[in-house]
């Protein structure tokens, strides 16, 4: 086995590697588990809490102990999420006969990559982790932190099946990574559930459900096949595309709204540079997927095609949501607030 490989870490951190079986035995720890918890995805869960932080510290209630143990514990809840998720897929023969997934990225337990045994590892060992982080959170926080932390603990293990089986893995995206996680950390945070930080949540939270709508519609050809009722296989492939588009629009609807209402400072229109990548990747979304891999996609992504628009979009509007929360912040607590109301 190789010493660090930070070459490795970084490619891990920003796509979906694709290690030979000779390559990963020859890869360190770090990377195995980057590859395993499918680390690049867990960006958007970060995010998602950075939103939670920067809503405290615009509002004076910012804390650094329980933004830190949030983002991490969410950040090892997501970890868990996809590794109980490819388990699950494997124990059910899911990834049998080429499916999907192995496709994109490696199985690790379908294409022999790990034993049954050090799988068990990985899910124990980050599982174990993201409960002990809950655990003290609970602790911090007392008990309106509970049902949270209840609620996190079951989308975890049941996300994947049944609730993906059943078209429901879309709209559980839409809470989790929206009320939930930003909501809630806001709550950790600051002692308080605050509306109008669950609905700031959302237009961040339709760019993550866009990507998770892109995977699936990607995927829908076999997921049908095998009986699995995302939302995509429900719908049919141009409706699905045209949802995509929807989450989009919703998200620059929704800004103006919280802007209108006052909760948002009209900094927020910085958004609008994300309506040409929007333009971009929408027109993208009207049309059936190329046969063949497109000149402009990146080496290694191929089959993937709609997630990959989508998570490219994403990327770029979630930054201007940030950027903009930043702004606003920053200037809020200077004393600075620039605020209207219809």
């Amino acid at each position: 086995m190789d010493r660090m490989n930070f070459a490795m870490w970084s490619q891990a951190l920003r796509r979906m590697p694709r290690p030979t079986r000779e390559q990963w035995a020859e890869l360190d720890i770090v990377s195995r588990y980057l590859i395993a918890t499918r680390a690049a995805v867990i960006l958007m869960t970060f995010i998602s809490a950075a939103i939670a932080g920067i809503l405290a510290w615009r509002d004076g209630v910012f804390e650094w102990r329980p933004w830190i143990l949030v983002t991490l514990g969410l950040m090892l809840a997501h970890a868990t999420n996809n590794l109980i998720n490819d388990y699950v897929d494997d124990a059910k023969g899911v990834d049998e006969d080429n499916y999907f997934r192995t496709q994109y990225g490696p199985q690790l337990l379908a294409q022999g990559y790990l034993t049954r045994a050090k799988f068990w590892a990985y899910m124990l060992v980050t599982g174990g982790a993201a409960l002990a982080v809950g655990a003290v959170l609970v602790i911090h926080s007392g008990p309106p932190v509970l049902w949270l932390f209840g609620v996190g603990v079951f989308f975890v293990i049941f996300y994947t099946w049944p609730l993906k089986y059943l078209g429901l893995g879309e709209p559980t995206v839409l809470i989790v990574w929206g009320p939930l996680m930003v909501a809630g950390g806001y709550m950790v945070i600051a002692g308080e559930w605050n509306w109008n930080v669950a609905w700031a949540s959302i237009p961040y939270a339709l760019g993550v459900t866009s990507v998770l709508f892109g995977k699936h519609v990607d995927k829908l050809q076999a997921d049908s096949g095998k009986k699995i009722l995302t939302l995509p296989v429900l719908l049919g492939h141009k409706v699905s595309r045209y949802c995509i588009i929807g989450m989009m629009a919703a998200q620059y609807i929704l800004i103006f709204a919280l802007i209108g209402v006052g909760y948002l400072s009209p900094i927020m229109l910085i958004c609008l540079y994300g309506l040409r990548p929007m333009y971009l990747v929408g027109r993208r979304f009207l049309e059936p997927p190329p046969a063949e891999p497109p000149e402009e996609l990146p080496p290694g992504v191929w089959p993937l095609w709609y997630v990959a628009l989508a998570f490219w979009y994403n990327a770029r509007f979630g930054g201007l949501y940030l950027l903009g929360l930043l702004i606003d912040a920053g200037l809020t607590a200077t004393g600075v607030s620039i605020r209207f109301s219809l």
